[in-house]
């Protein structure tokens, strides 16, 4: 009898950890589709939901942890790339979803990121930028043509930062054949913006870091109502 039981424990044990991990799959397929529509993706996005067992968490209706991959998102004509969305302490009422209420589902903290790509960033700036490559924790611009009547053919060092318009660029030193030019006078001409300003979280760019494929965008919001997106 002693080893009956035991082995109904290990098929009912069993039954429920396949059990979790197909509810998981499907949670992860339904929210995939649900992004896909909202944003008119062209492909489905990656969903990982964190924390086992997930059914405890479904039933309860709050998740630790559900991160989401994009691999592009567009706004205003502007193309972001390897977005990741993370979401953390989400609030998500199990009867709720199944009525098709979305309004209650709250995330506690909510980031966003995306690679702002250096060619598109290039296609936004002035005639005389030529290419934007990445230079420590700022970005060298090269140049050609002229300015003002200047001739600017050689480097520029730019920095970047997040406005309510979107990323802006802004240029600290110039040089062109081996001299360099005072920032003031060329400042104006050599600053533009990439219109980006949000990101699928809705909330505004909080942070930019330099990489070797574009800028890394970030932006963070807490107490997200996600049915309001």
């Amino acid at each position: 009898m002693r080893k009956v039981l035991v082995a109904l424990v290990i098929v009912l044990v069993v039954g429920l950890v396949a059990a979790d991990r197909i509810g998981v799959r499907i949670a992860e397929d339904r929210i995939a589709a649900e992004v896909a529509a909202q944003y008119d993706l062209t492909e489905r996005p990656d969903v990982t939901i964190h924390g086992v067992p997930f059914l405890t968490q479904a039933i309860g209706g709050e998740y630790r942890r559900i991160e989401v991959g994009i691999r592009e998102f567009t706004q205003r004509d502007v193309t972001v790339q390897d977005v990741r969305v993370e979401m953390r302490d989400l609030r998500a009422p199990l009867g709720d979803l199944m009525n098709g209420v979305t309004s209650n589902v709250v995330a506690g903290t909510a980031t966003a990121s995306a690679i702002l790509p250096y060619e598109l960033m290039r296609r936004n700036a002035p005639d005389q930028v030529k290419g934007i490559r990445a230079k420590g924790e700022d970005l060298e611009v090269e140049l050609s043509g002229t300015l003002g009547g200047l001739p600017v053919n050689g480097t520029a060092v730019v920095s970047v930062e997040a406005t309510p318009e979107g990323v802006r660029v802004v240029p600290r030193s110039v040089a062109t054949g081996g001299l360099r030019i005072p920032v003031n006078l060329v400042r104006q001409r050599l600053s533009w913006t990439v219109p980006v300003q949000r990101l699928p979280i809705a909330a505004r760019l909080t942070d930019i870091r330099v990489t070797p494929e574009g800028l890394r965008v970030t932006a963070t919001a807490r107490n997200v109502h996600l049915g309001g997106l």
